[in-house]
């Protein structure tokens, strides 16, 4: 028998001594091999989980924490290397020897350098299926403790953890935004600063947004053109605050469409989801995406691929594409899922997609999994088939069935609005006292956009539901006043004007209830001096929305354009004129105003959105302005081709131009002697058109009358005499428009500036223009048919009845 040799003696003689001094040391260095570096080395070779979790097996008593990191990370390669039919999660996450690593996990981690602590976390949480792993919880407290030392990039990692745990507004979410603060001015890495943008975007003040805004400016040309993750996390960031930043999105724009090419589905999906949400056009973008995602049409063949494709695309696309995409999707809607087929449904909302067949299958997709969809979800539902006006009374009874299921156990604000205006949009959308008490339990926690939005399902229910008006009428009334109060109590509160902002961005001004909207624009009139650069294209925006006319803040909104114009985005120029141009309302410095936003967008017109510069031109027209350098950008060949692929045109009548229509028959002495809906040149649609000769007789049209509700094919056919054309002398063309509540300002009866341009140029046309105002026509003067008879009698042919 062989003696052992005397070192190795003496070394364990050492070492057992070692471990009665140390006894810490000893149970932190047990057993570690003198280099790491084989193992690692030997995990390296593995090609799959199986042979990982051999190597666990064999080696779990001696692996060390850098090799246990080491195993999750090959673990997590092997699932990126695969497509997302191909990951196997789950088989992982159940293996024997996965639990292995786990436990190991647990007794090293506080061993674990920084770097591996987090990336454990993170490949941990992908596999994870327990909702609450103590694995996880343990390491984010480590990490938590660890903090202060973390460099951005780290930061950015944990950050995205605590992120896919949707730990958005936890207090350790707070640390690293006030890390993120005190460290900006030193930051010079965007790719991280981004990825901590949008995780921090929810509870972060708007001071500190602007900070990050400016300081994104600052670093975006440190990045390579090609990092299209970092433009479409900016992007994010931008959506998440609800700031429509020209300049950034521009810039991020310029990325996206110089790396197209590198762009797949998702990422474009992706994008225009975020420039429809913040209302960014960019035609260069659309069009490569159009053709992009049409190439894409016959590769994909498996119903999630081919909705993601359908969704996308199916808004921007041409007739024939959406024809070829509505006959695909037929032939997979039995396998759609309830998630695939909501996604439908909203793309065929956004457009305007009617097609019966694909509705119909859609809808019994929808009706299988109604149990399943959550609040928000089924307001999306129910939204959408408002709109595309489908009616089925099973489908709508289930549907007010799990929302009222979800409306009595609601109790988070905007949850209960979602629900209580669905139930509004529904056949019959009363509620009983128990949905009632639930608005008035959340009442005192709900902001300005909640209260607008149950102002606005309260009212509907009041004009719509004539069956309960008896019994449940005077609880309604009681809950409005209730609804003013809170609101009123809202404003009142706000401070300043970037507070009340917070709340206002979110609201839609023209659902804003009117008794709110006259207190909200008392208290914006009270903040006047806070307008400046940074929030006035905001502020005229929502004057915009609201139809509004306070000449306070218009005149604030253009003294602020003229003296800080510098600092204004050309881009924006338009959103700041919008407000004067709908509201019809020039302010004192008229010339001075609209030529400041004219010279600061002269140097962009070649750039701008086909459609943004004719929005800006005729927002300019109706204020009678005609700069030179705009007009002949847009009337030139080559503005003109790609404008065309954009023009729209709309032609409807409503019901009470329907009853003028019929009464003006009368009054003219046949149907024979007036025309509907009369397209002029120049593409005017007129309400109604008559002439009458020199006597003041009506002349009868020919046979090719318009029928009710109809366009010509061409505006003033030959059959018909048109200005300028040998009408029998003293005779003269009459337009009647009717002008509904629309075409006022909400406040006061001032016309607004498209009605009063289309008026002008009516007249420069050669018609004598009658217009007919909604307030009067309904007026109590006007209550009669023989009123209105009269009425119509005395502005087309002076006559007055004695």
């Amino acid at each position: 028998m062989k003696k052992t040799p005397v070192f190795l003696d003496s070394l364990v003689t050492d070492m057992l001594r070692l471990r009665a001094i140390c006894p810490f040391s000893w149970r932190v260095f047990q057993f570690r091999p003198i280099s790491c570096e084989p193992l690692i080395i030997q995990m390296n070779k593995c090609t799959d989980e199986e042979q990982i979790f051999d190597f666990i097996e064999r080696n779990k008593a001696i692996l060390s924490e850098k090799q246990v990191g080491c195993a999750f990370d090959m673990l997590w390669k092997l699932q990126k290397q695969k497509t997302s039919l191909l990951k196997n999660f789950e088989d992982v996450r159940d293996h024997p020897q996965f639990l292995t690593l786990h436990n190991l996990a647990t007794n090293k981690f506080k061993l674990m350098n920084d770097d591996t602590l987090v990336n454990v976390l993170h490949i941990t949480q992908q596999f994870a299926g327990e909702s609450h792993d103590p694995l996880v919880e343990a390491l984010v407290t480590e990490a938590w403790r660890r903090l202060e030392r973390f460099d951005i990039k780290l930061l950015s990692e944990f950050s995205s953890c605590l992120a896919d745990q949707r730990l958005y507004f936890s207090p350790l979410m707070g640390k690293i935004a006030d890390i993120v603060h005190r460290n900006l001015e030193t930051t010079q890495d965007l790719s991280s600063l981004s990825v901590l943008m949008v995780n921090i975007s929810s509870l972060i003040s708007r001071h500190f947004q602007q900070q990050l805004v400016n300081k994104t400016e600052l670093l975006f040309d440190t990045i390579d053109s090609s990092e299209v993750d970092v433009a479409t996390r900016i992007t994010r960031f931008l959506r998440n605050i609800k700031y429509c930043y020209q300049p950034l999105l521009e810039k991020c724009n310029n990325v996206f469409l110089s790396n197209v090419d590198q762009l797949d589905l998702d990422s474009i999906s992706k994008i225009l989801r975020l420039y429809k949400f913040l209302q960014f056009n960019s035609f260069e973008f659309i069009m490569m995406a159009k053709k992009k995602l049409t190439e894409m049409i016959p590769l994909c063949n498996h119903p999630a691929s081919f909705v993601k494709l359908f969704v996308t695309l199916g808004p921007i696309a041409g007739p024939e594409e959406k024809k070829q995409l509505k006959s695909t999707l037929l032939l997979m809607s039995e396998d759609l899922t309830g998630e695939q087929a909501l996604a439908v449904l909203r793309a065929m909302e956004d457009m305007e997609s009617r097609n019966s067949h694909l509705i119909k299958r859609v809808t019994s997709v929808l009706h299988k999994h109604l149990d399943s969809y959550k609040p928000l979800e089924l307001l999306k539902i129910t939204q959408a088939l408002t709109f595309l006006h489908f009616q089925r009374k099973e489908f709508s009874a289930k549907l007010r069935e799990s929302l009222l299921s979800y409306l009595k156990i609601s109790f988070i604000p905007t949850e209960v609005s979602f629900l209580v205006y669905a139930i509004s949009l529904l056949p019959s959308p009363h509620l009983d006292e128990v949905g009632i008490s639930r608005i008035e339990a959340v009442l005192p926690q709900c902001d300005l956009n909640n209260l607008s939005s149950f102002a606005t399902s309260v009212l509907r229910w009041i004009q719509c539901d004539h069956m309960y008006l008896d019994s449940i009428t005077g609880k309604q009334l009681k809950l409005l006043q209730k609804l003013d109060h809170y609101g009123r109590q809202r404003l009142q509160h706000s401070n300043s004007l970037d507070l009340l902002w917070e709340e206002l961005k979110s609201v839609r001004g023209k659902t804003f209830p009117e008794s709110l909207l006259e207190e909200t624009i008392a208290t914006l009139q009270h903040f006047v001096d806070e307008i400046n650069y940074i929030n006035v294209v905001e502020i005229a925006s929502f004057i915009s929305n609201t139809d509004y006319l306070s000449t306070l803040l218009l005149d604030r909104i253009a003294s602020v354009t003229v003296q800080q114009i510098e600092k204004i985005h050309p881009f924006t120029i338009l959103a700041i004129i919008l407000p004067f141009s709908t509201l019809n309302y020039d302010p004192p410095q008229r010339d001075e105003f609209f030529g400041t936003c004219v010279q600061h967008l002269n140097s962009y017109l070649g750039i701008l959105d086909p459609l943004m510069l004719v929005y800006l031109g005729f927002s300019l027209a109706t204020l009678q302005y005609f700069p030179e350098d705009l007009l002949k950008s847009i009337f030139n060949i080559e503005f003109l081709s790609r404008l065309d692929s954009q023009l729209e045109s709309i032609g409807v009548m409503n019901g009470a131009q329907q009853q003028i229509y019929k009464m003006l028959a009368e009054v003219l002495g046949g149907i024979n002697c007036v025309k509907a809906s009369v397209l002029t040149p120049y593409y005017h649609t007129v309400d109604f058109e008559c002439i009458l000769d020199k006597r003041k007789k009506p002349l009868p049209y020919g046979s090719h009358n318009t029928a009710l509700g109809q366009l010509p094919e061409m505006p003033w056919e030959p059959n018909t005499e048109i200005v300028g054309s040998r009408l029998p002398p003293g005779a003269e063309r009459i337009a009647l428009e009717f002008l509904d509540s629309k075409s006022f300002c909400r406040n006061i009866p001032h016309m607004k500036g498209k009605s009063a341009m289309k008026k002008r140029h009516l007249e420069i046309l050669g018609y004598r223009v009658i217009q007919i105002s909604q307030f009067e026509w309904n007026s109590m003067a006007l209550s009669t048919k023989d009123a209105r008879m009269d009425y119509l009698r005395e502005r087309i042919f002076g006559e007055v009845k004695s």
